[in-house]
């Protein structure tokens, strides 16, 4: 696979440009610019760089509305609905996250509902976002079907993305995961590479679980994470983000020939509320201490916190700038 190295200035720039041909404000197209970005400079390409070509396949076919933006519906306390009418699901997670922040500064607590929202590309900037402003959070939304439930063999639950994040002085504790295996964003990203998984990620054509991204893409059929466990917590997560938000299910997402009109939760949690943050960073610094302690599989591995490899990779790439696969870079430019 052919790479080029890229700034994080010169990406933020090319997409800025790009996604105001695309007729978005400047802000709207700076803020979409650097979400991109720094996804990317994180390492996950996959929902950075490499979706920008679909993102704007979807604006082309009419599935994102680039006017419209989240709208609150209903209020009930420190709860709330919103309604994302078919916009940007970055620009319309982000102001879904920034309210449910605001929510648990005055509540302790707040959780924002969202429906007939777009993809949100990485649910970990949201997570990020959120232990900035000091506070914990969880979040998750449901997809188009892409795995079978334990047991069957069509598609019939999504890889629900679910994020969790928690602040912290030494370095935000992030859990960023999709209910695959690995995510298909992922398996995009090793297939350029011609690269094998490094563990069974799904089913091919013949039904046999495989290591090959190419054909799980093309059987469509990913292997959920834990089995029969990561099955349930697909469709318990879909059940939640369908009712809290009274918008589409897995089912009704799956009616459609593309992935749109999704369903989202952002809950966050200010844990000054208890007026113990010393006491909070000890405890989360014993464990991630403990576990760090632990002796490794092989000789020269480590064990990781949550979010603790993003952190590392993010300061390699702020320094060398990002290596991106060439072609996807051309096609960008293209656009």
């Amino acid at each position: 696979m052919s790479e080029i190295k890229v700034s994080s200035e010169e990406m933020k720039l090319v997409l800025s440009k790009l996604f105001l041909k695309y007729s978005f404000s400047k802000v709207q197209a700076e803020t979409l610019a650097k979400i991109h970005t720094e996804s990317s400079i994180d390492g996950i390409y996959s929902h950075g760089i490499n979706r920008v070509p679909v993102f704007i396949d979807y604006i082309n076919k009419g599935l994102i509305d680039i006017d419209a933006i989240a709208s609150k519906v209903t209020s009930m306390g420190s709860i709330e609905r919103w309604d994302g009418n078919l916009g940007s699901g970055i620009l319309n997670a982000l102001k879904c996250t920034d309210r449910a922040i605001d929510l648990a500064k005055a509540n302790g607590m707040g959780l924002v509902a969202l429906r007939n929202t777009n993809h949100w590309m990485r649910g970990g900037t949201y997570g990020w976002r959120a232990a900035e402003q000091g506070c914990i959070s969880i979040m998750f939304t449901n997809t188009i079907p892409n795995m079978p439930a334990w047991g069957g063999q069509e598609n019939r639950i999504g890889n629900n993305p679910l994020v969790i994040s928690i602040p912290r002085k030494e370095g935000h504790v992030v859990l960023d995961m999709a209910l695959s295996q690995f995510s298909f964003g992922k398996m995009q990203s090793l297939d350029l590479k011609n690269e094998e998984l490094p563990f069974n990620g799904g089913w091919d054509s013949n039904n046999q679980l495989s290591k090959n991204p190419k054909d799980i893409m093309n059987s469509g059929r990913a292997l959920p994470v834990g089995y029969w466990k990561g099955s349930a917590l697909s469709m318990i997560l879909d059940m939640l983000a369908t009712l809290l938000s009274a918008g589409n299910s897995t089912y009704k997402i799956g009616l459609k020939k593309n992935e749109a009109a999704l369903s989202q939760v952002f809950m966050c949690i200010d844990p000054s509320t208890f007026s113990d943050a010393e006491i909070q960073e000890n405890l989360l610094n014993e464990i991630i201490q403990f576990t760090h302690d632990g002796p490794p599989m092989k000789m020269g591995n480590k064990t990781f916190y949550p979010g603790e490899r993003t952190l590392s990779t993010r300061l390699k790439n702020q320094k060398e700038g990002m290596m991106v696969n060439s072609k996807i870079w051309e096609q960008v430019l293209q656009l």
